[in-house]
């Protein structure tokens, strides 16, 4: 809306004109409500950000360093020959990768330790070993261990 200011006497003295000036102001931005919403914004995701972030938790073991691993434990082998028939081997026994998830759910039932040891072919690829993995958390386990060798062992 236009401002109206009064106008300003004659110099010479005389009577005060009845006319008036009309003045347009610019529209401004408030700026403190601007910067006060941006900061609780920036508060808000800085204390949301770590909680969306999920990923797949695996033990990873340092190689240099590794010790026994003791008898007990669940180990799925992951053969170079999964790429052509979707295999992998619960212990001795050979499970389809489709039943994999089931066949881990009934061996976690009594199992206080839900823990199981991945061993993957050199040659099978990441995307694959992690397929396996998501199985695996799908069927309750909660720590997966990926086995490697120490240097020189063959």
């Amino acid at each position: 809306m236009p401002k109206v200011l009064p106008s300003a006497p004659t110099p010479g003295g005389g009577r005060l004109t009845r006319a008036r000036r009309v003045s347009a102001t610019l529209a401004e931005i408030n700026v403190i409500p601007l910067v006060d919403v941006m900061l609780v914004l920036l508060i808000i995701f800085m204390v949301a950000a770590p909680m969306l972030q999920r990923g797949v938790e695996v033990n990873l073991p340092v190689a240099s360093r590794s010790q026994e691993i003791a008898s007990d434990r669940i180990f799925v082998n992951v053969p170079l020959s999964f790429k052509d028939d979707r295999r992998v081997y619960i212990g001795p026994d050979p499970v389809r990768v489709d039943v994999l998830t089931e066949r881990m759910r009934q061996l976690m039932v009594n199992r206080t330790d839900r823990q199981v040891f991945l061993r993957g072919d050199g040659g099978i690829e990441l995307q694959e070993l992690l397929d396996i993995m998501d199985r695996l958390k799908a069927a309750g386990v909660e720590k997966v261990g990926i086995v490697s060798k120490l240097p020189g062992e063959e």
